[in-house]
């Protein structure tokens, strides 16, 4: 008998080693389960999970044309209690996008900032950059005067 990818298998553990444990199934067939598809969780020793003999039911994951089965418990285990490494969401929720996760730190007043850019949410682009070119011809009205006595960055004459 031909096994086909999907299948669900029982058998009998017949060889451990350290990569894998060897199965022979009902219908005297043998397969092979990976270290990686025994369990869901990290498996360091394949004696501590499987014993020689133990009675085992497997999915049949692939079949090579060389007569090699690859068995999984780890998926059949999927299978049964649905997949829960995805969480599905509730239908009120909606997942968030990704740049919402890491939001900008709070804007802080810092010498660099220009007094154009404190009004950043209030009016619309042409207000505001109607308001920076009013202040930064204000400036160099300023300074072709003359009276560049050290300006601010902050939009003041730097007089006191």
């Amino acid at each position: 008998m031909s096994l086909k990818v999907g299948t669900i298998v029982n058998g009998k553990v017949t060889g451990i080693t350290g990569f894998g444990a060897f199965v022979e199934t009902e219908s005297g067939e043998k397969g092979m389960i990976h270290i990686s598809e025994i369990s869901r969780s990290y498996v360091e020793d394949i004696k501590a999970v499987l014993k020689l003999g133990q009675a085992v039911t497997a999915k049949v994951i692939s079949v090579s044309n060389d007569g090699k089965i690859a068995l999984s418990i780890k998926q059949l285990d999927s299978a049964d209690k649905g997949d829960k490494s995805k969480k599905p969401y509730k239908k009120s929720e909606k997942p968030k996008p990704r740049y919402e996760k890491y939001k900008p730190a709070p804007a802080v007043t810092s010498p660099g900032d220009y007094e154009w850019e404190s009004s950043r949410n209030s009016g619309t682009f042409e207000d505001m950059m109607s308001k920076f070119k009013r202040t930064s011809e204000d400036k160099m009205s300023d300074l072709k005067r003359g009276e560049s006595r050290g300006y601010s960055r902050r939009g003041g004459s730097g007089r006191k």
